[in-house]
């Protein structure tokens, strides 16, 4: 069922709002709220089926934004909707400006055009998403918008960069449409890694949100009794850091404290675990102790990623086997859980590279630590686009076979190792 505001017979925009990319429309919702001019825009929030059944708004209004947002692991998804959106849509499609935004368009913004969207959004969407939107309504040249990309007679054309914006000027969520999720307190990673996205997507200088800001929003929450407070961050641990590459304990501790004494004893923080992860070298015992202290997970998920500091440092992880052993110890000391991810089937990832994260592996379920299993996958931008896909090696399922069924060693890698070679082939000649 639709969820949006029927005012104005100009222009509305359907946003495709799906499990996946929740947090992702919530954001851009929020910042159109911000704008008095969208106080009454008609916005629908249209689920995998209403989609399909769009032609009342479509005879409504003069012109109707489809805005979509997906994954480079969406990609062959994404290519069925637009192909089923353009053949049921087909007499509206003067009506219809088809925009793409997301991780898998800032990426790949050409091919993301080929699949049939008019528009492309790069990067951040708070300031480009309501000036663009804006255009269109006002019947505006919207291609002078910066930020976004399209073809004009088969040539690219992408109108330039934005400035990072200051998340404090945007809330997480849209409050009117009583759309609430996880808070993003940070934006942006120092570190690199060789086969991740972030840092291409939102650079590498890291900008929080204020604690005043996030308490702002949480208290919105607890006012309408969701007292479960999840985060989005690269780093748990780096918040509040101005390199984010350590650890401002006192940042940590007052967001933490400021959160708890708001939500009361029946409120519940997760922090440092999805999707608010951590790296190794940060987990000591005062990040521990916080931990303890203010959460409610008393868990935490802890990027390793290989067991071989050769393949770490080849995927320019920037830390070492040691310092998970270390992580790792002084979690478990504290009575922490803990569960690994590991990337498997890295570039570069030797038989002995294997045989060394297997021995580490076995090492830490020794400990009662769980491991969770990921094929590596080709993502566009990244210096590891055009790698070959990753494979889960036989030895490594061999000696995992009986941590499988327990699910100490879980994960889809069944499935991420299929789409890594879809996914390759397509980085590398371009074709679905």
């Amino acid at each position: 069922m639709f969820l949006g505001v029927d005012m104005g017979e100009n222009t509305a925009l359907v946003v495709y709002y799906t499990k996946q990319h929740k947090n992702s429309f919530n954001a851009l919702i929020g910042a159109l709220e911000v704008n008095e001019y969208f106080d009454n825009f008609p916005i629908y929030f249209a689920n995998k089926k209403d989609i399909y059944n769009l032609e009342r708004i479509l005879k409504k209004y003069d012109k109707v934004i489809i805005a979509i947002s997906f994954f480079t692991t969406e990609l062959w998804k994404t290519y069925e909707l637009m192909k089923k959106l353009k053949i049921k849509y087909k007499e509206y499609s003067n009506k219809i400006i088809y925009l793409a935004g997301g991780p898998h368009p800032t990426g790949d913004p050409k091919g993301t055009l080929k699949l049939g969207f008019d528009v492309v959004c790069i990067g951040e969407g708070e300031e480009t998403f309501p000036e663009f939107i804006m255009s269109v309504s006002e019947y505006e040249n919207y291609k002078k918008v910066k930020g976004i990309c399209y073809f004009e007679e088969d040539k690219f054309i992408y109108t330039g960069k934005r400035k990072p914006i200051d998340l404090n000027k945007y809330p997480p969520f849209p409050i009117k449409y009583n759309k609430f999720g996880h808070i993003e307190i940070t934006r942006g990673c120092p570190y690199k890694c060789y086969f991740c996205q972030t840092p291409r997507i939102f650079g590498k200088n890291v900008r929080h949100r204020s604690i005043e800001n996030i308490c702002k929003y949480v208290e919105i929450m607890a006012e309408k009794n969701l007292k479960d407070i999840r985060f989005i961050t690269p780093n748990a641990f780096g918040y509040g850091s101005k390199t984010g590459k350590d650890v401002n304990i006192d940042k940590i501790e007052n967001l933490l404290k400021n959160i708890k004494e708001i939500l009361g004893k029946d409120g519940r923080i997760f922090f440092g675990t999805f999707p608010s992860e951590v790296r190794p070298e940060h987990v000591n015992d005062e990040t521990t102790d916080l931990i303890l202290k203010y959460t409610y997970n008393k868990s935490l998920v802890i990027g390793a990623q290989s067991g071989s500091d050769r393949v770490l440092e080849l995927c320019n992880r920037g830390h070492t086997v040691e310092d998970i052993y270390r992580a790792v110890y002084i979690a478990i000391k504290k009575g922490i859980n803990v569960s690994l991810d590991f990337i498997f089937g890295l570039p570069g990832e030797t038989k002995e590279d294997i045989e060394k994260t297997i021995e580490v592996m076995k090492d830490f379920i020794k400990l009662g630590v769980k491991i969770h299993a990921h094929a590596f996958i080709p993502l566009p931008q990244t210096p590891f686009a055009k790698a070959n896909p990753g494979v889960v090696d036989k030895k490594i399922i061999m000696a995992m076979r009986y941590e499988i069924p327990k699910g100490i060693f879980y994960g889809s890698w069944h499935n991420q190792q299929m789409l890594a070679k879809k996914i390759s082939k397509y980085l590398r000649f371009g074709e679905l």
